[in-house]
């Protein structure tokens, strides 16, 4: 029997880039779409209209990182 108890999964392996999203092209969720604007309304910027998932989750990184929030 294998002692699985020694293996730990890597947390980084979980992590996808939003353009291999199986549903990265469906609209965004109403959470991205809250933080986003609280985003948004902390670096002084626009959130365009028609966002997908996956291009919302690219907004919110680079506003995260303009915010300081996302360290």
């Amino acid at each position: 029997m294998t002692d699985r108890s020694s293996d730990e999964a890597d947390p980084r392996g979980a992590i996808k880039d939003p353009d291999e999203w199986v549903t990265g092209a469906e609209p965004p969720t109403a959470a991205q779409e809250s933080y986003l604007a609280t985003l948004a309304r902390e670096a002084d910027a626009k959130v365009p209209d028609g966002l997908t998932k996956a291009e919302a989750s690219k907004r919110i990184d680079e506003l995260q990182e303009e915010t300081g929030r996302g360290q």
